[in-house]
């Protein structure tokens, strides 16, 4: 299957979608605005509304926002960034993107999927906590996922789990999610544990969220992983994720790594306060 940069993706796919916004507006004063802070002014039927970036559930709901903000005004190239990326280590070893049953978590409105269909997945299964996210998705892309759960990962009910262990996924995807409180590391564990062992994992994580004096969680639970043997990592690569709205650039790190061993009930008990 031929590969698709992401502005050819999501071009397709935005022509396809009927947009509703008639402008997007970023302001001129940034000073001080932190990344989960940051704004925008959409026109919508005429009148002005201010839309926080990370209020996922109104983005959602507004056809072909989240497209032309973060694609086409904020420049972020991360589904594709990932996806290339985990495609290109996995034929390294050996394996092939077609034997994958991926579980893409924080799957918002099926960007990741987009990607993953592309490069040849045949079965995705989507999870996300935001009920506009799934509503986006079979709006704008109802051919990607196999199956799309609104569950909480840090409270998941019984027959959700069922229901995606049943789905014997064997890599986990999950870009420009974690932090800022969208998926604590709890929700990150419970997802690496519910892959098939041994398994693929690709996701992607501001960089400041892996530093030592990160209070996020995130930089000790990676460290773990890795250090007790619950996982091996392939390719830890900084990248330049997407521009702020003041046009600065924001630098993340892609991480591909392989489930080597199961993740214990000590493990993920140990993250309930996190």
């Amino acid at each position: 299957m031929p590969e698709l940069s992401t502005d050819a993706i999501w071009q397709n796919r935005l022509e396809q979608i009927h947009s509703e916004v008639d402008d997007i507006r970023l302001p001129d004063v940034v000073d001080g605005v932190e990344q989960d802070e940051e704004w925008c002014e959409i026109v919508l039927n005429g009148e002005k509304r201010r839309i926080r970036f990370h209020d996922y559930a109104n983005v959602f709901r507004i056809p072909g926002l989240y497209e032309e903000l973060f694609y086409e005004n904020l420049k972020c190239c991360s589904p594709s960034y990932i996806a290339n990326l985990l495609e290109s280590v996995v034929r390294e070893n050996g394996e092939s993107l077609d034997e994958f049953r991926v579980l893409d978590v924080g799957a918002g409105n099926g960007m990741v999927g987009d990607q993953m269909q592309a490069l040849g997945v045949d079965s995705i299964v989507g999870v996300d906590i935001i009920p506009a996210a799934m509503e986006a998705t079979h709006r704008d892309r109802p051919d990607v996922y196999d199956d799309y759960y609104i569950t909480d990962l840090t409270d998941l009910p019984e027959v959700d789990e069922e229901s995606l262990r049943q789905a014997d996924a064997n890599c986990l995807t999950t870009v420009a999610a974690l932090g800022f409180g969208d998926i604590p590391p709890l929700a990150f564990a419970k997802a690496l544990d519910l892959i098939a062992t041994p398994g693929w994992l690709a996701f992607n994580l501001k960089e400041d969220f892996l530093r030592e004096h990160d209070d996020s969680g995130f930089s000790q639970l990676i460290r773990r992983l890795n250090r007790d043997g619950y996982i091996q990592t392939h390719c830890y690569r900084r990248y330049q994720h997407r521009i702020s709205m003041g046009g600065d650039p924001l630098f993340y790190v892609a991480v591909i790594a392989r489930k080597v061993k199961e993740l214990d009930n000590e493990l993920l008990e140990s993250l309930q306060s996190v």
